[in-house]
């Protein structure tokens, strides 16, 4: 916990993050999405404070996405079932000279697959808004890792976009939220191009382990389409 998070922030966070806990089990949910859109101060109270509530829930078995992404919701939900963890993650840079692909997110976490402690600290600026609010910056464990898209088909149909790489060392931008460095085995330029033909959302889920192989045999039982890419 950072020593300028503001006490009245925290308490807030908690407050959401109970009142999380009870739409989950009202509901029975095994997985969520959410969107931050709207006006009023009932929901720029709520929507500041739901980080830290719904990285708990995430970390509970509970996977949370934000932009309203259902597909990595539960493709959060699949890595996570699979033991692997499973956090919201898109592309934020890439290191040419370090041939890696720097990807993150803001919004939720998951504490099981960090690389040391995970910090909470204050937001002066939130989610790219004027705002308030606590973050959680970390980094995913150092070593191999799996990164899982569920795909919508121009036909209609699901697709399980797999591909396997490494979470190395080196500089990430500390700025609140999840943020990590890949190398893949097909390069930087190759895994994003190879990645983007097959029309994927720009999210993915990313947990520990190389794991492409369970997610194959799990295509076959759903009867669903496989794609490794490396």
């Amino acid at each position: 916990m950072q020593p300028d998070c503001p006490a009245e922030e925290l308490r807030r966070a908690a407050v959401t993050a109970v009142a999380l806990d009870k739409l989950v089990a009202k509901y029975n949910l095994g997985s969520m999405a959410y969107y931050h859109k709207g006006t009023g101060n009932v929901n720029a109270d709520t929507m500041s404070s739901i980080i830290l509530g719904t990285s708990l829930l995430t970390g509970h078995n509970i996977p949370v996405a934000g932009e309203y992404e259902i597909k990595n919701a539960q493709a959060m939900k699949i890595m996570d079932s699979f033991g692997a963890g499973g956090s919201f993650t898109e592309y934020y840079a890439m290191d040419f000279n370090d041939d890696v692909v720097l990807m993150g997110h803001d919004g939720p976490c998951h504490p099981a697959i960090a690389e040391g402690k995970i910090k909470v600290k204050p937001l002066r600026v939130y989610h790219g808004k004027v705002g308030s609010g606590l973050s959680v910056e970390m980094s995913v464990k150092h070593g191999p890792v799996t990164l899982l898209s569920v795909v919508e088909t121009v036909d209609g149909k699901i697709m399980l976009l797999v591909a396997e790489a490494e979470s190395v060392t080196g500089p990430i931008l500390e700025i609140g939220n999840t943020n990590s460095r890949y190398k893949f085995p097909i390069g930087a330029r190759g895994f994003v191009e190879a990645r983007n033909a097959h029309g994927p959302a720009h999210h993915c889920a990313i947990g520990k382990g190389h794991i492409a192989s369970k997610i194959e045999k799990l295509s076959k039982l759903l009867e669903v389409e496989f794609v490794k890419i490396c």
